[in-house]
C-alpha cells in the first residue's frame, strides 16, 4: 500500500487558522434564539505534505469551515494565514490570485462539473481565469499529463460528464483542481457519493498524488477507517468547535473527549481497516 505521506519536518506552517468564527442568521425582535454558530473559535495549523482530517457528524460545521477557508463563505472573525498572509483581509482581486494555491474538491462530482463541457474544457477552465499560469500552446500537453496523473486515458479529454462513471468524474474534478498546481487541496467528502469499490480507486489516486507532488490535504470525511488510513492528524468537530485534535493513532487508540469516544464506538471494526482499503493498490484504476 502507498505509504502515508508525512509532513515536512521543522517547516513553518503552510496554513494557520486562528480563532475562526462563522454564524448564520440573527434573531428577530422579540425572539430569544440567537444565530446558528457553524464555526466556533476554530484554530489549527497545516504543514507542507501533511494530511489533516476533520471528522464529525452531519451538521457539525465541517463543510462550512472548508468553504470559509477559501472565502466561499465570509467569516465573521478570525484569521486564515497562508504562508503568513491573512487571506481574509485580501481584496477580491488578491484572493483570486491566492486561490491558485488552495483548491477544493467537492463531494458530488456530477454537480461540480458543467454537463455541457467536455473534459478538455473542464480541466482548462482554471487557465481561462488565470491565463498567465500556462501558455495556451502548452495546455494540450498539460491536459494529457493531468489525466495521466489521475489514471485516466488521454481520450477522456473528449468525453462529457454523463459519459463517465462517478469515480471517473471525481478524478476529472481532481485533475481540474491540480491544473493551477496548488499546495493545498481541501477535500470535502470526496468519495462519500461513490460506491465502496470505486472509492478505493479515488483514494489510491489521492495518496499517490500526495506522495509524488508533496500536496497538503484537509480531508473532510465521516469514514473513520478511511481517515485512519490517510491522515497524519485528526480534528474532531462538534457543534462548530474542535473538541479534540491530535496525531491519528493517538486519537484512535486513546480518545479523551466523550464525543470522540462516541464516534469511535459507533464505527466498529476500526482496528482492522476495511478490506476494500487494504486492497487499494490492487484495484484496477481503469474503471
Amino acid at each position: 500500500m502507498t505509504k502515508r505521506p508525512q509532513p515536512v519536518e521543522n517547516s513553518p506552517p503552510l496554513l494557520e487558522v486562528r480563532k475562526l468564527y462563522k454564524s448564520f442568521g440573527t434573531p428577530r425582535r422579540g425572539e430569544k434564539l440567537g444565530p446558528i454558530i457553524a464555526v466556533n473559535d476554530v484554530s489549527f495549523s497545516l504543514a507542507s505534505g501533511e494530511c489533516m482530517a476533520i471528522v464529525g457528524e452531519s451538521g457539525s460545521g465541517k463543510s462550512t469551515l472548508a468553504r470559509t477557508l477559501l472565502r466561499l463563505v465570509t467569516a465573521d472573525s478570525g484569521e486564515v494565514l497562508y504562508r503568513g498572509k491573512d487571506i481574509l483581509t485580501l481584496s477580491n482581486a488578491e484572493m483570486r490570485v491566492q486561490r491558485r494555491n488552495l483548491q477544493m474538491v467537492f463531494q458530488d462530482p456530477y454537480a461540480s462539473l458543467h454537463p455541457r463541457q467536455n473534459v478538455r474544457r473542464l480541466i482548462s477552465e482554471p487557465w481561462y481565469i488565470h491565463p498567465d499560469v500556462l501558455e495556451r500552446s502548452n495546455r494540450p500537453a498539460r491536459i494529457s499529463q493531468l489525466l495521466e496523473q489521475v489514471n485516466l486515458p488521454e481520450h477522456f479529454a473528449d468525453l462529457y460528464p454523463n459519459q463517465m462513471s462517478g469515480g471517473q468524474r471525481q478524478r476529472v474534478a481532481i485533475a481540474r483542481a491540480l491544473a493551477l498546481e496548488p499546495e493545498i487541496l481541501i477535500l470535502d467528502e470526496p468519495v462519500s457519493a461513490l460506491d465502496v469499490s470505486v472509492q478505493a480507486q479515488v483514494i489510491q489516486v489521492l495518496m499517490t498524488l500526495q506522495e509524488r507532488l508533496g500536496l497538503a490535504y484537509i480531508f473532510i470525511s465521516h469514514d473513520l477507517a478511511l481517515v485512519r488510513l490517510l491522515a497524519s492528524k485528526v480534528a474532531v468537530m462538534y457543534r462548530g468547535a474542535f473538541v479534540e485534535t491530535g496525531p491519528t493513532e493517538q486519537i484512535f487508540s486513546n480518545p479523551k473527549h466523550e464525543y470522540t469516544k462516541t464516534l469511535l464506538a459507533s464505527s466498529p471494526g476500526l482496528n482492522q481497516v476495511s478490506a476494500n482499503y487494504k486492497r487499494v493498490e490492487q484495484v484496477t484504476l481503469r474503471n
